[in-house]
């Protein structure tokens, strides 16, 4: 029985009822926080204890580190589980959490601190044996020392914030006549959206695919590390669906870098869930960055190894063993996950509003994580992801036919939502032929 008796969750949405869901399975009790904005959002009306923590902008509610601590004190949680976004990765809060005699839901504050910076955790990844792609030694602090490196490792290249993340922070330099602006550029916008204009330097792979692995780690030295995912399909470094397993890989590229991705988390005494991002090309993995949390398309995972995550995150976090290793980790079939978002699927601008009608798909090997439901109305303030449809079947092929159907099905009435891409997606020869990259999508988008 776990040590933990009620965890408050730091977050909203869908996640915060996967966190509460997860919890209830356990006997575990929950309290839901939520803006004013949030009044009406089923995760507080699912949850044990809810407790509004501050006005709608999430700087005054999601991101308010004390009113957040205060409503887990006056609770009396045990622990906090952050989710994805807001918190999760924000290292000072779990040091505050732990600090506050609570158990921080996730890695340990100096990893998410040391992963969290990319030129740090580039370092780190090179000194654990993870393969990377060629770059600057470190943060490049002037033009000309950007010039230098460019130079070096060949154009094009990719100018990225070390403090980046979610896509912005980079900018591709195709030559060294574009490097002036781009580095200027760079570092401006890096000040400004993360407080920190610190550059580093990156190869620019032309027609990689973006696979990643999920691992988890317990506090006894045990990493299993499940198979990867496919995240290729992106629109400007965000992404849209996502698969298990990466069927471009071989099983002897799996194999080699499930072993390297354990080997990695080994080494730098990693706990909790994460997973280790690749770019692929030409038959090559190249680490691109750790993330030290749950990740958004964690349920493809699940259904393919049939493990619940949260779940397996509450436990490392209780100080209980993982309880198997990497042989009884063994995947079953395929699956693909689409996010549905209140946006217009032709131009993309965020649709919130009221939904008259919501009617998710069903039948098996179909799953619908989302906290919308008819008459809720969708705030303006937040995230416009509202639903994800996960569809699993015994293969590729199989799993594309019922997740065809399972998109049919599916019916949000009074927004726009990007239903009809993904079912644009489904329908398109080179995507179920794997004939796709990173970029892919983007040049799709230009053509329609």
């Amino acid at each position: 029985m776990s040590q933990i008796k009620k965890v408050l969750i730091a977050n909203r949405g869908e996640i915060a009822l996967r966190v509460i869901r997860a919890c209830r399975d356990m006997g575990i009790r929950t309290v839901a926080i939520y803006s004013t904005a949030d009044k009406e959002a089923m995760h507080v009306q699912l949850a044990d204890e809810s407790v509004c923590i501050g006005p709608a902008p999430a700087r005054d509610s999601y991101l308010n580190e004390s009113a957040i601590l205060t409503a887990a004190l006056l609770t009396n949680a045990d622990a906090i589980h952050p989710g994805y976004g807001f918190l999760s990765e924000r290292a000072d809060f779990a040091h505050k959490v732990e600090q506050h005699g609570m158990i921080w839901i996730g890695p340990a504050p100096d990893m998410i601190t040391k992963m969290g910076d990319k030129v740090n955790a580039k370092k780190t990844a090179i000194e654990c044996g993870l393969p990377v792609v060629p770059g600057s030694d470190g943060a490049i602090d002037t033009l000309d020392q950007a010039l230098e490196v460019a130079e070096k490792i060949g154009y094009p290249v990719m100018i990225k914030a070390a403090a980046g993340g979610g896509g912005r922070g980079m900018r591709a330099v195709m030559n060294a006549d574009e490097m002036t602006d781009a580095f200027q550029l760079t570092k401006k916008e890096s000040k400004s959206a993360f407080g920190d204009d610190t550059l580093y330097m990156e190869k620019l792979l032309l027609h990689p695919r973006h696979i990643e692995f999920q691992i988890l780690a317990d506090k006894h030295g045990n990493v299993v590390v499940f198979g990867e995912r496919d995240c290729s399909l992106q629109r400007r470094n965000q992404k849209v669906m996502e698969e298990c397993p990466a069927a471009v890989l071989s099983q002897k590229q799996r194999d080699d870098m499930i072993e390297i991705c354990k080997s990695a988390a080994k080494k730098m005494k990693y706990t909790n869930a994460g997973t280790f991002e690749f770019m692929f090309e030409d038959g090559k993995f190249y680490f691109l960055e750790m993330n030290t949390r749950l990740q958004v398309e964690h349920p493809v995972t699940e259904m393919v190894y049939g493990i619940d995550l949260v779940r397996e995150q509450i436990r490392i976090a209780a100080g209980e063993k993982l309880g198997y290793n990497q042989s009884n980790v063994i995947p079953n079939g395929h699956a693909i996950e689409f996010r549905i978002n209140a946006e217009d699927p032709e131009n993309f601008t965020p649709n919130p509003g009221q939904i008259t009608l919501y009617a998710p798909s069903g039948g098996l090997g179909v799953r619908v994580d989302s906290a919308v439901y008819t008459g809720y109305t969708i705030p303006p303030t937040y995230d416009s992801m509202i639903a994800k449809l996960i569809v699993h079947a015994q293969n590729r092929p199989a799993c594309i036919m019922r997740a065809t159907r399972a998109l049919d099905e599916f019916v949000i009435e009074g927004v726009k939502t990007t239903i009809p891409l993904q079912q644009k997606l489904l329908n398109n020869k080179d995507v179920k032929q794997l004939n796709f990259d990173n970029h892919w999508l983007e040049e799709f988008l230009k053509k329609e």
